[in-house]
């Protein structure tokens, strides 16, 4: 089944996922971003690409020259990052789904104890995956 990496860039830090064709997470990372290339390799190391989709946000030619450097014949697909953090972090919750008390807590007043930088790049390649379902619908 065909992989893609997603990259939700940023400043500080860029978040990684593996998603495969189907949308299903398959690997999360969160990248310093000033290691982007040493990042890059180690987090796709051994793994076929059949693409790399970024959004087109803060950064976003910086990292891509990173992933030019580091993937030069893979696919590189920019999409809209509107809103991919609020998809983030409810995307988020329904990986993780809170436990004890916090289950009691509205999700929209919950913070989730990590960064959602790689649950945006999973937003990424889910847009991507279903622009290209709805062009082969046209």
């Amino acid at each position: 089944m065909s992989k893609y990496l997603g990259i939700d860039p940023g400043r500080s830090k860029t978040g990684l996922a593996l998603v495969d064709a189907a949308g299903k997470i398959l690997a999360l990372h969160i990248a310093l971003t000033e290691n982007m290339e040493a990042e890059l390799r180690s987090f796709t190391s051994g793994i076929a690409l059949a693409g790399v989709i970024m959004g087109n946000g803060t950064n976003h030619k910086v990292i891509g020259a990173a992933v030019r450097s580091v993937l030069p014949k893979t696919p590189l697909e920019l999409v809209g990052e509107a809103h991919s953090t609020e998809e983030a972090r409810s995307l988020y919750w329904q990986e993780n789904p809170p436990q004890g008390w916090r289950r009691l807590v509205p999700l929209g007043m919950l913070v989730p104890p990590e960064p959602l930088d790689a649950y945006a790049a999973v937003v990424q390649v889910r847009r991507w995956l279903a622009l290209q379902k709805t062009n082969k619908n046209v």
